[in-house]
């Protein structure tokens, strides 16, 4: 018996048969889908990038707060109450493992963070990975309740005042998932099936993914925004750049991520090929594991700093494409502490800090790394060499851990580092982000505090930045932990980079994000 189709039908057949999708060379795999169990930017670009959706966005271009899945909002006088307006007829994806029965409502932002924020939610200790973000930003602490005041209406009411509140909102981790598809997973005993068979409302749909190789979506037709271009959206995963720059001539990739410099600079005169950049607010560094010893002590902290050679490794491994880090967060950053001088190289002075530090004949540690580029570490294994060699130098012998990068986030996260090269993206402008999730003693106990360092006095000033929204006394603040985390030398800062990203020339509407996040939803496939 042979299976009889409508005409129209079956013209479009082939072309869909066809159909380009939109390939992305990316150059890791995701940890996981669940993405307020991570805090690694390739996760939130494969889950909450292109999945899902935040009550509130944040436009890059304007620099300012917009609705998301929240067409409006109001916040009391006090700063106490943030009230949250849904949009009406937003649909949940619908996939071979999960039908929704009902439109986005406040059930859904309701649990969506009561599982991140109390302790005997049902959900709270499924997430085996615990929620680094949501522990850093204190949410806990922070967040009195959040309550359903009718289908379409939510209601946050704080503790205290908190600046970063809604700006914090817009990052990954704030993602609303279903509460139907949740109740769904424990009901059949299966609610891990999250991390891996994930649902949103976002502008492409789940389907398969295959760790080390590929990610798997498909447009959303019933996409709030409106429906994607590109009907296929394929997250190709090659660690190697320079293959990536090869399956991007080729044509095997449409968009590139993570290019190395020199990449960059040899895609010049291609007229298939171009480089969109954008300044970064992004910093690279070493995080000095302040619990290990004798990285405990100041004066050898200090000592790396003074022992590493920032020019030459700016040289070597980003050529140009990236300016020194002198702080923690980029100089256009308002409360940048300009003040604060940044560490010379003085390899004399760092073997007379070592020696007050009683460590004349200097010690052994360990230099971990990745083993693939990215945006904030092009050239991991020629960066660690540079840093072993300035090291070597001065009488620090560390030998190069290279580790995969979801067990180097994983066993960074747990401490068992000495130097970590690393990097940080903010996801909305703020100066907190980078102190509350990277210096406060919360982010020790959630892991993203690499550093592992925990300090009275450098929590109250972040938690009086947060306090108040007048700039002026957050800036004071702010400036004021600049230099303690200088003068503690808890990292060794390196460069902040620009963000570039390669595309074909048949592509349109791609932007690249200063925070490294991803829109594919209003790109086009010429």
């Amino acid at each position: 018996m042979k299976l009889s189709l409508p005409i129209p039908l079956l013209l479009l057949l082939p072309a869909l048969a066809m159909a380009k999708p939109l390939t992305v060379c990316t150059d890791a795999s995701p940890e996981g889908f669940d993405v307020v169990q991570y805090n690694s930017l390739v996760t939130t670009n494969a889950s909450a990038d292109v999945l899902m959706n935040r009550l509130v966005e944040f436009d890059a271009r304007a620099g300012k707060v917009v609705p998301g899945l929240a067409e409006r909002w109001t916040v009391s006088a006090d700063g106490l109450s943030y009230t949250f307006t849904l949009r009406r007829n937003v649909a949940f994806h619908a996939t071979d493992y999960f039908r929704p029965g009902r439109k986005l409502n406040a059930d859904d932002v309701v649990q969506s963070f009561g599982r991140m924020l109390k302790p005997d939610h049902p959900w709270h200790r499924i997430a085996v990975n615990g929620f680094p973000h949501a522990q850093s930003m204190q949410l806990p602490k922070l967040v009195r309740a959040v309550d359903r005041i009718d289908d379409q209406t939510v209601r946050f009411t704080l503790n205290e005042a908190d600046a970063t509140f809604l700006p914090m909102l817009t990052m990954g981790f704030a993602s609303i998932y279903s509460a139907e598809y949740m109740d769904k997973l424990v009901a059949a005993g299966k609610p891990a099936l999250l991390n891996s068979q994930p649902i949103g409302t976002g502008p492409f749909v789940f389907r398969a993914y295959q760790k080390d190789a590929a990610v798997r979506y498909v447009a959303n037709p019933d996409y709030f925004g409106g429906k994607p271009k590109v009907e296929r959206l394929l997250f190709s995963i090659v660690p190697d750049a320079t293959v990536r720059l090869q399956k991007l001539r080729a044509g095997e990739c449409q968009i590139a991520l993570s290019p190395k410099p020199q990449d960059v600079a040899g895609i010049r005169g291609n007229p298939a090929l171009q480089a969109l950049s954008v300044p970064a607010f992004m910093t690279a560094f070493v995080a000095l594991n302040s619990q290990h010893k004798p990285l405990d002590n100041p004066k050898v902290r200090q000592a790396i700093n003074l022992a590493f050679d920032r020019t030459a490794y700016l040289n070597s491994v980003f050529g140009g494409t990236a300016v020194a880090a002198t702080q923690i967060y980029p100089p256009n950053t308002w409360s940048y502490a300009r003040d604060v001088r940044p560490w010379p190289h003085d390899p004399a002075r760092a073997r007379a800090l070592l020696a007050e530090a009683g460590l004349a004949k200097g010690f052994e540690t360990t230099i971990w790394t990745r083993p693939s580029g990215s945006t904030l570490n092009p050239n991991p294994r020629a960066g660690a060499e540079l840093l072993q060699a300035d090291l070597a130098r001065v009488g620090i012998r560390a030998s190069i851990k290279v580790i995969e990068w979801g067990e180097l986030i994983k066993r960074g996260k747990a401490g068992e580092h000495d130097l970590l090269f690393m990097g940080w993206a903010g996801d909305n402008g703020d100066p907190d982000n980078f102190l509350t999730p990277q210096f406060s003693c919360a982010a020790v106990t959630s892991g993203t505090n690499f550093a592992r360092y925990c300090s009275p006095t450098l929590d109250r000033q972040i938690e009086a930045g947060k306090r108040t929204a007048n700039v002026a006394e957050r800036t004071r603040q702010y400036v004021a932990a600049q230099k303690w985390i200088h003068d503690q030398a808890l990292w060794v800062p390196l460069a902040h980079p620009t963000a570039t990203v390669l595309v074909r020339r048949e592509v349109g509407g791609y932007r690249v994000s200063p925070f490294g996040r991803q829109d594919f939803a209003s790109v086009v496939v010429r």
